[in-house]
């Protein structure tokens, strides 16, 4: 196995940490300007760091810019429009639950992947892989409930916008790595970079006509935040840009899944940084929906 064919895993773990506190300032700005706006400032301030990135990759590596054709705009499109709903759904879930109990909701990415693949494409469903599907989403229920109490419409809520994030975000994936395969030439990086330009622009005018029509506080509000939220747009773009990478790489799957080392880290900043206590039970539930996965994963080689 030679070097390049490994450059994905830290690659992965680079994206994971990126994204880790790009979710932890993203969480911070939905208590002043909502979940629509701070969803918002992700790309519109990123996508002003993805074309220097691409400025920089092609003075560098001295390639042209590929022009999208075939199947490239559908891919884009659809994994920018799964990756805005999942961000929005991700931060909603924040507003109700922990930082890291949230993210674990999340990675329960790969289970729905499988459950994708029996609904749409008709896959097998093995029992290997249904003991990992039942293995992670007994964790999840451990996490969703407290001692003693019921499971109402506020304990499921932040739940079912969690596990719906992490199926988004899987979606996204699939479309993103799509339309990095569909780009006819370049490098990896050429390639990668430039679907992530082409992606942060279409869901950067997708959002501000979306909140001009519906939310202009929000819209404005997220302009008067610049300052945190050009934060937020770089640890995005650079996040982002680690996973498009990582996508051009090797398949979605293996960079989904060496994500998961995003809930460790998840739970550090709720520690460190959030001042929110992970309690037992939700370790435990984290436990479960990392070892499922793992069954999942062993299931299918």
């Amino acid at each position: 196995m030679t070097t390049s064919s490994l450059l994905w895993i830290p690659v992965t773990l680079a994206a994971a940490a990126a994204q880790t506190g790009r979710n932890a300032t993203q969480r911070r700005l939905t208590e002043t300007i909502g979940t629509v706006g701070a969803t918002q400032v992700r790309f519109l301030y990123g996508f002003p760091f993805a074309l220097l990135a691409l400025g920089l990759v092609r003075l560098v590596l001295g390639e042209p810019v590929p022009a999208p054709e075939g199947m490239f705009m559908p891919f884009v499109l659809g994994g920018a429009t799964a990756q805005i709903l999942a961000t929005a759904l991700m931060l909603a879930a924040m507003r109700e639950r922990s930082f890291s109990v949230v993210t674990a909701y999340m990675k329960t990415e790969p289970v729905q992947v499988a459950l994708f693949g029996v609904a749409i494409l008709g896959d097998p469903l093995s029992p290997g892989v249904a003991l990992g599907i039942g293995v992670a989403t007994a964790g999840v229920v451990l996490m969703s409930l407290k001692p003693g109490a019921r499971l109402g419409a506020a304990g499921l809520r932040p739940t079912v916008y969690g596990i719906a994030s992490g199926a988004f975000f899987a979606l996204a994936a699939i479309g993103f790595r799509g339309a990095i395969l569909a780009l006819p030439e370049g490098s990896f990086v050429m390639r990668s970079t430039a679907t992530l330009a082409w992606a942060l622009g279409t869901q950067t005018v997708l959002l501000l006509v979306w909140l001009g029509a519906f939310d202009r506080k929000a819209l404005v509000a997220s302009f008067r935040a610049w300052r945190p939220s050009l934060g937020a747009g770089f640890l995005g773009a650079l996040a982002s840009q680690f996973w498009f990478v990582g996508f051009s790489l090797t398949t979605a799957a293996n960079v989904r899944t060496l994500a998961l080392v995003e809930v460790l880290m998840a739970q550090a900043v709720s520690h460190r940084l959030l001042s929110q206590a992970t309690t037992r039970r939700e370790v435990l539930g984290m436990a479960l929906i990392l070892a499922g996965v793992g069954l999942l994963l062993l299931a299918q080689h």
